[in-house]
């Protein structure tokens, strides 16, 4: 079930492609994906001809990846981001979607960032998406909330809606309920909380600064009315 809560609520996010298409067309291969859940970057790299490795620490996730990438030029890898040795180097490192803000504050991310350097190739980019405000909302409060993400599975309604973002004094609390609805019209309801780091791109720059990485640049995705906006900061070893 965590494939299709990952599909409903990331896998139809599309307004970050141009950014990792163009990185991956002007870097080369090979590229490695950190935080490739199902594989929504790296199947539409790889169908586009580019040679692909999706990290992820979520053994189901992965699998998924691999039955669907078929004959594609994809390796996988289960790994944690912060902690990886995969033997060979990379021309563009991608950490999309503000996995860079789940791996547990700065110490997790220089462990992140030094591992990130290692698989450089020499003129290797690491591009990191990160947010650095969310809209906070509370669906008890507030009248305007996001519409709930839905999908149907083998006859199983499956609805994913945001009910609240919270600021904490290390955060931000994304909270979700996940509610199923079978044939016979059983119900499951649960709740579902993602923590993601205070984090800016100046603050990552320096911490990479730290570990030997130099910036190389950034670019914007917008937001839309169902995501976040978020900054891409582009760093070589």
């Amino acid at each position: 079930m965590s494939v299709i809560w990952h599909d409903l609520e990331c896998g139809g996010y599309a307004e970050d492609m141009p950014v990792w298409r163009s990185l991956a067309d002007e870097q080369g291969d090979p590229v490695l994906d950190v935080g490739a859940g199902t594989g929504r970057i790296t199947l539409d790299l790889a169908r586009r001809g580019h040679q692909v490795t999706a990290l992820d620490c979520d053994v189901v996730l992965i699998n998924a990846l691999r039955e669907r990438a078929g004959e594609l030029r994809v390796e996988t890898v289960v790994a944690d981001a912060r902690d990886f040795e995969l033997g060979r180097r990379f021309a563009l490192c991608m950490v999309p979607m503000q996995t860079i803000q789940l791996l547990g504050g700065e110490p997790g991310r220089a462990d992140f960032l030094r591992c990130a350097r290692r698989h450089l190739l020499d003129g290797g980019v690491v591009a990191i998406a990160l947010s650095e405000e969310l809209e906070c909302f509370d669906a008890e409060a507030d009248s305007l909330v996001p519409p709930p993400d839905i999908c149907e599975r083998e006859g199983i309604v499956y609805s994913s809606q945001p009910t609240a973002v919270r600021v904490e004094p290390a955060g931000f609390v994304l909270e979700r309920q996940r509610e199923t609805v079978a044939v016979d019209g059983r119900r499951t309801v649960e709740q579902d909380l993602v923590r993601l780091d205070h984090l800016t791109a100046g603050g990552l720059e320096r911490e990479a600064g730290a570990v030997g990485m130099l910036p190389a640049g950034r670019r914007t995705i917008a937001p839309t009315p169902d995501y976040v906006g978020s900054t891409v900061v582009m760093l070589r070893g």
